[in-house]
């Protein structure tokens, strides 16, 4: 894209803005969900699928919609992503059932799955410089990250000083103003990969990977080796099996394997994975730590997590500096080794737990290792893939970190599950409760943990530095745009 440097660092802020509208709804209900039960009458098993809807058609387009923004013009998708998000944000709010609200946000899904496609590619073809290309990834990890937490701030907010339908509707004049901003700031381009669409790939992959994370969220409640979950499964295996024969055989495939021969992209993917089982983890778990065991507010939770929201914020937009002058491998392990230490202190909060003592060091820890982190990780997983395959090395780092959280909080709610009902009959629901979370917490800084050994291990340092240019002054191979 030949643009000026003003257009494209604003193209870049929109960008951002229409992605985070995607992050924050993965966290932004969750405070919601005791209001919404009140309103339209879950169960506490049907209220789940308020999330599982989103998280299954979210999960099992990523893949498809980078793929089409590669085919068809990642602008041209982009605002059909935000449209189709937009609309559904809408439906969404003026849900009065469960069924249509339910509905709706599988409709999310599916334009969130499409934008984060092709967002981060729209990012990787704007900055082509190697400087103003970490400097941007870290703004948008910023995003990436920091929304999620911006999302439990928000969410608080507007339950508890509206009501829930606004969570939804706070989307609509945003989109609005993403949709005009980019028919402004972007311009139109076609496809750049060629060939058709591989409809045998596509199918198989999608349908793959919604068995699983169907098979995922309710594991819990169905039970880890019930006939419905293993047969999930074991139809998701048979159809990634299936997907791999198709994208050996056909000319022009959805998932070149190729790919994945370049060793710092399969790496930060296995990492990507590891690192958010941690962390949905830790979302998932501290806010109802906040809730059920401390007894916050919606509110009150949300303004728990300012603190680590403004750390993660200048941690994120620093980060790239820190990416100019170590690589990508230095500064990913000290974020990593944050987040597991934030876990870990979370791991022994009391019941009767004090907000600046038990909470705000764990929730500073995170925030500092996370902002520090994910600008890396997104150098690692897109570097070294030309513009053709921006769309595809976005859908596969997506899809990596959006199967890493559903598979690890779903294991980690499932073991804090079994641990708080073996001790309900001999303590207080609190302590019952609190004990199960800090199962939860040690598996995820587990998962984290291994996050780091993972990249310390197989992670590539940065090559020799060329002779003059930016890579003398410390910017890693792996953060070059080639």
């Amino acid at each position: 894209m030949t643009l000026d440097s003003r257009t494209r660092w604003l193209a870049l802020y929109v960008l951002c803005l229409g992605d985070l509208m995607i992050v924050l709804d993965g966290t932004i209900v969750n405070v919601a969900l005791p209001s919404i039960r009140d309103d339209l009458g879950f169960s506490e098993t049907s209220l789940a699928w308020i999330v599982n809807a989103y998280l299954l058609t979210f999960g099992g387009f990523l893949l498809l919609g980078g793929r089409l923004g590669d085919l068809f013009g990642h602008r041209r998708l982009f605002l059909s992503g935000i449209s189709l998000f937009t609309v559904a944000s809408l439906l969404c709010g003026l849900a009065n059932s469960q069924e249509f609200l339910i509905v709706a946000r599988a409709v999310q899904g599916l334009g969130g799955a499409i934008v984060s496609a092709v967002a981060l590619s729209l990012v990787m073809t704007l900055f082509t410089e190697t400087a103003d290309r970490a400097k941007a990834m870290g703004i948008f990890g910023f995003v990436l990250s920091g929304g999620g937490v911006a999302g439990v701030l928000l969410g608080g907010v507007l339950t508890d000083v509206l009501n829930w339908h606004w969570i939804f509707l706070v989307n609509i004049p945003v989109g609005f103003v993403v949709y005009g901003l980019t028919l402004r700031l972007l311009p139109a381009s076609p496809g750049i990969a060629k060939g058709r669409l591989d409809i045998a790939g596509a199918i198989s992959v999608t349908v793959a990977l919604m068995l699983a994370v169907y098979a995922i969220v309710n594991g819990n409640d169905q039970g880890w080796t019930s006939a419905q979950t293993l047969g999930l499964l074991a139809g998701a295996v048979v159809l990634v099996i299936v997907f791999l024969a198709v994208e050996l055989r056909v000319s022009a495939p959805l998932v070149p394997l190729g790919l994945f021969r370049n060793h710092n992209v399969s790496t930060a993917n296995v990492v990507g994975v590891l690192m958010a089982g941690g962390m949905f983890a830790w979302f998932f778990f501290s806010a109802l730590y906040l809730q059920r065991v401390l007894g916050y507010t919606p509110l009150e939770v949300g303004l728990a997590y300012l603190p680590s929201m403004v750390v993660w914020g200048t941690a994120s937009l620093q980060s790239d500096k820190l990416v100019m002058r170590f690589g990508i491998k230095t500064p990913l392990l000290v974020g990593l080794g944050l987040m597991t230490a934030s876990l870990l202190l979370f791991a022994r909060v009391p019941v009767d737990g004090n907000v600046f003592l038990d909470v705000l060091p764990g929730t500073l820890a995170l925030g500092l290792g996370a902002g520090i982190a994910f600008n890396p990780i997104l150098l690692a997983a897109m570097s070294d893939v030309g513009p053709q395959e921006a769309g595809l090395a976005s859908g596969v780092v997506n899809t990596s970190f959006m199967m890493g959280g559903a598979l690890g909080l779903a294991i980690l709610a499932s073991l804090a599950d079994s641990r708080t009902t073996s001790l309900r009959d001999t303590s207080s629901e609190a302590s019952a409760l609190n004990s199960g979370y800090h199962l939860a917490f040690l598996g995820g800084a587990i998962f984290v943990a291994l996050a780091a050994a993972v990249a310390a291990a197989l992670l590539r340092p940065a090559q020799a530095p060329a002779h003059g240019g930016e890579e003398a002054h410390g910017v890693p191979a792996a953060a070059r745009a080639e």
